[in-house]
This record gives structure tokens, sequence and C-alpha cells, in this order.
């Protein structure tokens, strides 16, 4: 997921945000994730992304206050062997940071953002596939798809228990993409070792907007300065950083660099269903509460798990959606008879659905589930179980499938990259960004003055990049869509990503353009090994499309 940037976050899961990162569309999100905002008007931040302090290495901001320094482009390259998969790779990793100059022609350096490329030798540009990897937030480091999905290493973990205190361990990944394609692993503006330089603020980059604008000119430096114009290019955001990859690839399509792909792990992309009022929200919960209960064994287990699912969708369309509608006018027969049916899909009791008013939020659902049992449910990962000091409370008091899974990667990144990559900076790796408040008002690419959800041209307080993509697509038309789901994921539920693609309104020779796949795991789908497994296969088909 998320998009990770958070650790121990519990205001976020109460919240129903995703992804994101790490950040999901609720309170808590994993130190690289995120999620949707609470509400349309005042979004949140997933946990990990509390952006509240100064920015990391830099005083507190002062008018009085020196330039900070502006590094060299610096970097470290190593060179190594990948013969864990379908056939060996000779590669080179160059670890280091480009420049990121501010708005004007002659504008200086105002940051630098960190990335890790794997590029295999000896094969011309203009043949070799090249993707751009990070996790979202907004404001997680890429630690996590670095170190657990397509890469050509992966971290240990004990998924889905708690992996514990050190040693870690992380091993060649046989399921990396490294055999298809060249990979770029980018740490969004202030995580990682991405830094503040000259005189660059937080403000500049802590926004929808200003995000964008700052991935756009990283990967136009990089493909400048290391001559892949030529190169089929794809994005891949998890999280937060599939809205990201949404008004991004619209972005760089404006200004002619026009993408091959783009894949959406564990998708946010429409932050407007989180509004007050709106029952959107609640709906697209539904299929994720019936896999869940599925997997704890808390529904009679008929047919397979795909079909109970789909039996879920089906009620959240229909029968559910009208109920919802009908509010307080609901009758009292048609009022039990939906919550017996929501009872049976989610596998709570009746009388807890009658008095959730058929309404289950997310972190509710993932204290009440297992209540019997004295466990609770991770929210990025519903397959992680936790146990809080009591069992009373109305949700959980934190995320096991947070917690579960940091010390991990955090511990094996570090080792990794120092021995492996030779990459020693006298800086801390920030997990997070500190310091600011993230501005989420964001105008979509070719929206009118009017329309896109805001009023004349003022951008609207929750971004809709759902706009922004189907804009891309529209304009490109060879541009494809892979959007890869956990059945488990409680942060960015797979039935509200199946829905925001569905409104992309493209012509009928472009609907096959968006692909499906589902898996089973959560938020981070690659957590689980066999999930990692089949997502990769389905990549290494989606890559080999034209």
């Amino acid at each position: 997921m998320d998009l990770r940037a958070r650790l121990h976050a519990t205001a976020l899961a109460l919240f129903l945000l995703p992804f994101a990162l790490r950040a999901q569309e609720q309170p808590a999100s994993p130190p690289h994730t995120d999620a949707a905002p609470a509400t349309a008007a005042t979004p949140q931040q997933h946990d990990r992304a509390n952006m509240t302090g100064a920015p990391a290495g830099a005083p507190a901001a002062h008018p009085a206050e020196e330039d900070l320094p502006i590094p060299a482009e610096t970097t470290s390259v190593t060179h190594h062997d990948w013969t864990a998969g379908s056939r060996p790779v000779h590669y080179t990793a160059t670890a280091g940071i480009l420049l990121i100059h501010g708005e004007s022609q002659d504008a200086k350096p105002i940051g630098s953002m960190f990335y890790v490329a794997y590029t295999e030798d000896g094969v011309p540009a203009k043949s070799r596939p090249l993707t751009f990897f990070y996790n979202g937030g907004p404001g997680s480091a890429t630690i996590w798809l670095h170190m657990g999905s397509m890469g050509p290493i992966r971290v240990v973990t004990k998924s889905p228990t708690a992996s514990g205190a050190p040693p870690y361990e992380w091993v060649p990944n046989q399921y990396s993409l490294l055999d298809k394609t060249d990979l770029v692993f980018v740490d969004a503006p202030l995580t990682g070792y991405s830094r503040l330089v000259g005189k660059g603020k937080a403000a500049d980059f802590q926004g929808v907007d200003q995000d964008v604008r700052a991935f756009n000119k990283f990967i136009t430096r990089y493909i400048t300065v290391n001559q892949r114009w030529a190169s089929p290019k794809y994005l891949f955001g998890e999280s937060y950083g599939t809205p990201r990859s949404a008004a991004l690839v619209a972005s760089l399509n404006n200004d002619g660099i026009a993408f091959n792909g783009v894949t959406l792990l564990s998708s946010v992309l429409n932050y407007y269903v989180n509004s007050p009022g709106y029952d959107i929200d609640t709906k697209r919960y539904i299929p994720s509460y019936a896999a869940i209960a599925w997997y704890h064994n808390k529904v009679p287990h008929t047919g397979t798990m795909q079909d109970f699912v789909q039996k879920a969708r089906e009620f959240a369309r229909g029968e559910y959606a009208i109920a919802l509608d009908q509010g307080d006018l609901l009758p009292p027969a048609e009022f039990d008879a939906v919550a017996t049916k929501l009872a049976g899909f989610t596998g709570l009791s009746v009388a807890y659905c009658k008095e959730s008013k058929l309404r289950i939020q997310p972190a509710r659902f993932r204290k009440e589930l297992l209540r019997d049992q004295g466990k609770t449910l991770g929210r990025y990962d519903a397959r992680f179980e936790g146990a809080d000091t009591d069992d009373v409370g109305e949700t959980p008091g934190y995320d096991p499938s947070d917690t579960g899974i940091s010390g991990a990667f955090v511990g094996a990144f570090h080792e990794y990259i120092q021995t492996q990559l030779k990459y020693n900076p006298e800086t801390s790796y920030d997990l997070r960004a500190p310091g600011g408040t993230w501005d989420w008002h964001h105008s979509p690419s070719g929206s009118r003055p009017g329309g896109g959800g805001g009023g004349g041209n003022q951008a609207p307080a929750a971004p809709d990049t759902v706009l922004d993509l189907s804009d891309a697509m529209r304009k490109n038309p060879s541009l494809r869509v892979f959007s890869a789901n956990g059945w488990y994921d409680l942060a960015t539920p797979f039935f509200g990503t199946e829905h925001d693609l569905a409104q992309l309104m493209l012509p009928p020779s472009q609907t096959g353009n968006v692909k499906f796949g589902y898996y089973p795991a959560g938020h981070m789908v690659y957590l689980n090994v066999d999930a990692l497994r089949d997502m990769h296969a389905d990549l290494e088909k989606w890559y080999s499309e034209k």
C-alpha cells in the first residue's frame, strides 16, 4: 500500500481514507501508504504522513535564515547480477539525487529527490522499458515498494504475523520485473533522502499539484540525464501514489511526454466520496468485509470466496444502495431484511448492523469482527490480528498490519543500501515527510471553468484524479492501466476502485485498456509472497501486451 510513511497512527485508522501509502482512506496508515481525507472540505493526512515540524535536517524557518546548501547531483554506482528470475540480468544500480528547480526558467534548485535505479547493461534504451515506482502517504518514502515488490531483492517478513525483532533478512527477488523493465524507485520530496535545498520551502512540495510538479520535474530530468527519452515509459504508484500517478501521467502528457502504462496498486483516486452526507463510502466497503469475513471463517463457506464477494457486490449496488437512499423513510420490515443480509455478508450480528443504521465503518468492523476472540484486525491488511488492552472499545488501538512489518523493512533497507549499494549519506532516512500542512486543492487536467467539481477557476478542496486519468487516456489512446487490488485491504477497498475506474468515460475502443488483478493480500499485496507471485505473473503478461 502508503504510502507507508506513518508509523503507528491511530487517528487515521478512524477515518476512511483510503491507500494511502502510506495512506489510505481513513485514520491509521503505514509508513508507505495513504487513504482518503475525512471530508472533502478538510481532507486528513494519513497518520504516517502527519506533516508537523521543521523539514528534516533543517532548522525552523526564520526570516533571517540563510539558504540551505545545494548539493551536487552525486551518485553511487555498483554492478550486480540477478539470477533469481526467468533469465539472468546483468545490471547497474545507481543511488543518488536529482535537483528540482523552481518554476521560472532561470530558477535555482529548491529541492533534491533521492532515487535508486536498476538498469540492465548492454541494452539499447529505445527497446528497454523504464518504470518509475513510488509509495504514497502523502509524504511517505518509497522504502516499501523498493524493498518488498518488484526490485531485484525483497525483505523477508512473517506476514501475516508480526516480524518481530532483528536480525532481518533480504533475499534475491524471483518476482522482480527486472527481466521486463528498468526500475527507478523515487522518494517523494522531504521523504527518504530527499531534501529541501536553496530557498526551497515545505509548501513548495506539500500539496497535490505541488507534488505532481516535483515528480514531473524529476522524471523529465531523469530521462534527460540518462538519455531515456525514446524508452517505453511506465508509472507504478501505491496508495496515495495512485492519485499522484493519475494526475502525473496527465501532466507529463500535456508536456509532450507520453507514457505507455500506469500500474495502480491499492487505489484511492477520488476523495470526494468521503464527503459528509454521502453513502458511497459506506457501500464501497461491503465486498471487502465479505472477503475478510470469509478469510476469518465468520460466514458459511458455500462455493468460492470470489462467488461470495460477487454476491456482496450485487447486494451493495442493489438492495443495500436502495435502502441507504431511502434513509429514514425505509420501512421497518425492509430495514430488518437488509440488516439480516448485511450481517450475512459481513459476519457481524444482525443487532450490530441495526444499531449501526446499516452503515458499518471500517475501523469499527476491525474491532467488532473478532471481538469474541479478543482480537482486532489490521487496516492495511485484515489478515493481521492484534490485541487491545480491553475488548470493549469502539475501534482498535493500533494497526497490527502496520506495526508488524515496519521494523523488518527499515532494518533490512539500511543494511542493504549501505553494504550493497555503497550509499552512505550523512543524513537520516525519513520514512515520512516532516513539517507543514498538505494542500489538497487540485485542478484536474482537461477540466473547464465551472466543471470538475470546483466552482469557476477555484480548485476543489479534495482531488478527483479520475478526471486526470480520463483526460490522459483520451489524449493518448495507447495508454494502458493495470489496477492491482488486495482482497483484504481496508484502506483502499477494491470495490471503490472498480467504481472510480468505471467513471473514466472512455470511448468503447479504449475500455479494454483498463485491466484488474485481485490477490489474497491487503494494501501491500507483496507482503503475501503467493500474492506477489500472482501479481508478478499478471504484470509480466501486461508488459508484453501492445
